[in-house]
């Protein structure tokens, strides 16, 4: 099993949900996030005062799917996900050793 982790731009979280429904996606945990890569933020004017804004505010997107499945869902969230310009975000792929569903104790494929 891989957890999927992709970090995007807030504005982009409908279109990954229906590019990621259209292949049987179900279960996933979306948080708000805030930080930066490359850009280190960036400047904006507030009443004439300039000031930096460190950390950008993203969405995180976690769903642990079967190994077979992984590279398509990668391929999805990236697709929907892709704007051209910086700061579109970053996608990670991490071993998953066991997953145990609280409610009926079901294991590892079963469980998600």
């Amino acid at each position: 099993m891989k957890k999927i982790e992709a970090i995007i731009k807030p504005f982009k979280l409908d279109d990954v949900k229906e590019a990621l429904a259209e292949i049987g996606i179900q279960g996933m945990t979306i948080t708000e996030v805030k930080g930066h890569g490359r850009q280190k933020g960036h400047k904006e004017i507030y009443r004439g005062a300039e000031y930096v804004v460190d950390f950008i505010p993203k969405i995180k997107i976690e769903i642990v799917v079967d190994d077979a499945m992984a590279y398509q869902l990668v391929e999805k969230i990236r697709e929907a996900a892709n704007t051209g310009k910086i700061g579109d975000g970053k996608i990670f792929v991490l071993p998953v050793e066991e997953v145990i569903r609280v409610r009926t104790n079901e294991k590892g494929i079963d469980a998600i």
